[in-house]
């Protein structure tokens, strides 16, 4: 009384292979977990919802008291005074960018570049400098 085209197999005992160990569940169970159909969509969708932050712009007044203080500060002799300088870094990848702020001593102030270097050897572009402050120094 067959019902199924597989009633003649159904009752067989599964086939072993004497070559091949067998997977451990954990592995077969893996060939069923889910993939991504759309490679770089969760990348797209992260990128996307990250945030950036918008570039303020300085006005006359505000420009004229930033380079009056770097002019300060590039006179002085020697590596001169410990200094904080905040500025923007343009997002390569969309509009806006952030903010980023570093302290230290200025190695060079390339004016052909327009850039400030620190002696770490970080490159600040003199034209997104928002702040800069000279940092006292306290003695033990």
């Amino acid at each position: 009384m067959s019902t199924g085209p597989y009633d003649d197999i159904i009752g067989l005992p599964h086939p072993v292979s004497r070559k091949h160990p067998q997977m451990p569940r954990e592995d077969r169970a893996a060939q069923f977990a889910p993939f991504a159909a759309l490679t770089g969509y969760d990348a797209a969708v992260k990128e996307t919802a990250r945030l950036t932050g918008e570039k303020i712009h300085l006005s006359e007044e505000e420009k004229t008291v930033l380079d009056q203080t770097l002019q300060t500060i590039l006179q002085q002799p020697g590596p001169g005074a410990k200094i904080s300088v905040t500025w923007f870094i343009p997002d390569t990848k969309k509009s806006g960018g952030s903010y980023r702020t570093a302290a230290g001593f200025i190695k060079k102030a390339d004016t052909f570049e327009r850039c400030i270097i620190l002696q770490d050897g970080t490159r600040i572009p003199m034209d997104d400098i928002l702040e800069i402050r000279i940092q006292t120094h306290v003695t033990d």
